[in-house]
């Protein structure tokens, strides 16, 4: 139907009200009740017009329009009664009005101070609420425009917050003053979204190109960006196989993840700032364990490009590249200098943690791809490669030398290395590995290796860490479970020199204390004068991290450490068609962080080949989330399903799995417990007023 609006004749469809069909023709209508996602209520009464043949000044978000209605929304009388119904919200505000929010936009759009001069402006002196978690409650910025309590209790059907204190007192709060884990709060935050004010904003402050990442760090904080929100909801509501393809879209070893993932989500999840972060990498193995294989028919294999890649490695870089590179039709050779494929997650990572069954499989998935492995293959020349005939080559060797300390004495045959010591043991090579262990380092090969020799046969195994145990760069539940199994931690302690004698290890060690923080972050250890000891060991085992061993007959450029240098954005090296990725050009990295590095390599290799670097399939269709969550009384208590591991004498006995698994009941239970973040994005944007500038563009007349 037709309309007119200041004199504008307008197409505006039958059932929208006023408001609607106005922001429909770019004519803008000041507002703060209002909100697209909710049923209008006129609280602000701001959106008032004059429709000809109606008496008064109707509210445009509750009036509906009819056939040849004409409206008029900025006459002089109409802009006066905004003015004084601003002054009505303001006589109360705080002077500090945030620039970002929409009342501060509307205030000065509607140009407030022209009208009002001398507004003088009060404190209700209500005490700002900070102490609870995600978010901030400062009711004197509130205008009871009644956003939040409708989206909370109509959108959200959880009823944690409403009006109270009827009357000139009237205040947005929970039942009974409570706290909001009390009230029934879920802290989906939906109510801060749609805030106009300021009065609940969130703790972490971000800029606004930061606010997706922000407000969803469980996606963006994994390295290949895996959408965890997704599997998780559909985790919680039974659909396993599905949440399984949407990990699988965007990774080729999701069982894998699922036991050693060093889960950056989790930590970042913001269901920890409530109580307990979700157990994401315990659900991802629960549904890869669950795996029907039915994604297997939803992978589509390009047609063959007639082009050729070399990948010289099979660590998780590598086989990932060469996975989402087969997909897009190119043939793929994988080099593996070793008797078996997998790199390190073969050689390094304990089969305690990492099954071997669990490796092979995922690794024979992308050999049924199409991709061809080559092992016991040395490539010593690139140039060799592309005399074979192969476009592009991706070399991913790994950093797999370990550093030496460069002290007195390490060069013994009882010093040994930790990545070395580690190969040996996973690789059931015979290891005489008795007697007193020390461990020197604090990341997670330091306690890889303190708990593999307990298994092998050691009689003790003790870590001399040079920090305290907030700094130890391993995972916390790591260094937990190694506790439990009886490995030693002596903190704050380094070794200065190794004295040998015929029976045992003398290491003359140091005390030290923490400084000023350095590069990393962490406070610099300082040796303490004076404060030598010797302890006695049979063996010492090197752990202070390690570097890449690259042949300098590949001719590739490298830096001051001995990394492959790259262009950080296409991963491209100094000769042309090779690429480079993983641990041999960033150190060393989690298994996360080496398949993202394979999945920039495919997207970079693609591109050089012709392609367009579109690497992902989707196995799972886009669905809606249902926005009502629903009240449940002690949700926010809950605490995070701890998963059952082997008992700890037992382990030692064995390198069996140490963590059990979930079964589907503790799933269910814990992946409901996830807050739900992603629901707040989908949340519609409110109409901000124009620019002034952009008053005239838009046919608005003010």
């Amino acid at each position: 139907m037709k309309i007119t609006i200041n004199g504008k004749i307008i197409e505006s469809k039958p059932e929208a009200t006023v408001l609607e069909a106005a922001f429909s023709a770019d004519i803008y209508i000041p507002n703060l009740c209002y909100h697209p996602d909710l049923p209008p209520v006129a609280a602000c009464r701001l959106c008032i017009v004059e429709i000809e043949g109606m008496k008064g000044f109707p509210t445009s978000c509750t009036t509906k329009v009819k056939e040849a209605m004409v409206i008029r929304t900025n006459s002089d009388k109409i802009q006066k009664l905004r003015r004084y119904i601003l002054w009505f919200m303001l006589s109360e505000q705080p002077k500090d009005l945030i620039e970002s929010s929409q009342f501060k936009k509307v205030i000065d759009w509607v140009g407030l101070d022209q009208t009002l001069p001398h507004l003088s402006l009060k404190s209700k002196n209500i005490p700002i609420i900070s102490e609870e978690p995600l978010f901030i409650r400062d009711l004197e910025r509130c205008i009871l425009c009644e956003r939040c309590v409708r989206i909370c209790q109509d959108t959200r059907g959880i009823g944690a917050i409403g009006l109270a204190q009827r009357g000139m007192d009237t205040i947005v709060a929970t039942g009974f003053s409570s706290s909001l884990k009390d009230s029934g709060c879920k802290f989906c935050r939906a109510c801060v979204e749609v805030c106009p004010t300021g009065a609940l904003t969130d703790k972490e402050v971000y800029l606004e190109d930061e606010r997706d990442k922000k407000l969803l760090p469980c996606k963006n904080s994994c390295p290949a960006g895996i959408d965890v929100a997704r599997y998780l909801r559909l985790i919680a509501e039974g659909k396993f196989q599905d949440s399984l393809e949407v990990i699988r879209e965007r990774v080729p070893f999701p069982h894998i993840l699922g036991c050693v993932c060093t889960h950056p989500c989790e930590d970042a999840c913001f269901r920890g700032e409530v109580n307990e972060p979700i157990a994401i990498r315990a659900l991802k193995r629960f549904v890869a364990e669950r795996d029907s294989g039915r994604w297997r028919s939803k992978v589509t294999v390009a047609e063959d490009t007639g082009k050729k890649v070399a990948v010289v490695g099979s660590g998780p870089s590598g086989l990932t590249a060469a996975w989402f590179l087969k997909m897009q039709g190119h043939s793929v050779t994988v080099f593996e200098s070793s008797s078996k494929a997998g790199g390190m997650m073969r050689t390094a990572i304990p089969k305690y943690r990492l099954p071997r069954d669990i490796l092979d499989r995922e690794i024979e998935d992308i050999i049924n791809l199409g991709v061809e492995l080559k092992v016991n293959i040395e490539i010593t020349s690139l140039d060799d490669l592309f005399r074979d005939g192969f476009d592009a080559v991706f070399v991913v060797i790994g950093a797999s030398c370990g550093n030496k300390m460069g002290i007195s004495g390490e060069d013994d045959v009882r010093v040994l290395e930790g990545l070395a010591l580690l190969k040996a043991i996973n690789c059931g090579e015979n290891v005489d590995i008795g007697g007193d262990i020390a461990v020197v380092g604090g990341g997670n090969v330091a306690i890889d290796v303190a708990r593999s020799v307990l298994r092998a046969g050691a009689k003790s195994a003790t870590i001399l860490y040079r920090r305290t145990r907030n700094e130890m760069p391993a995972l916390e539940e790591e260094v937990e479970e190694a506790l439990e199994e009886g490995v030693k931690i002596d903190f704050l302690i380094t070794p200065q020199r190794v004295l040998s004698e015929k029976n045992k290890l003398d290491v003359e060690c140091i005390r030290m204390q923490l400084g000023e923080p350095d590069i990393s972050g962490r406070r610099r250890p300082v040796p303490i004068a004076g404060s030598e000891e010797v302890l006695e060991f049979d063996k010492l085992v090197m752990a202070i991290g390690q570097k890449p061993l690259v042949n300098e007959n590949l001719n590739l450029k490298l830096d001051k450490k001995g990394y492959i240098v790259v262009d950080e954005a296409t991963l491209s090296t100094s000769k042309r068609g090779v690429f480079s990725g993983g641990d041999a050009v960033t150190g060393p990295d989690s298994v996360i962080g080496a398949i993202q590095a394979g999945r920039c390599a495919a997207i970079a290799i693609d591109k050089y080949l012709g392609g367009k670097g579109e690497i992902e399939q989707k196995f799972i269709p886009d669905e809606e989330d249902a926005v009502f969550l629903g009240r449940e009384e002690g949700f926010a208590d809950r605490g995070r399903v701890v998963m059952s591991t082997l008992d700890a004498k037992k382990r030692v006995s064995s390198f069996s799995q140490v963590e059990c698994g979930f079964d589907e009941e503790r799933a269910l239970k814990e992946a409901k417990r996830c807050l739900r973040c992603q629901l707040r994005l989908k949340i519609s944007k409110v109409p901000l007023p124009p620019e002034k500038n952009d008053d005239k563009k838009k046919g608005n007349k003010f």
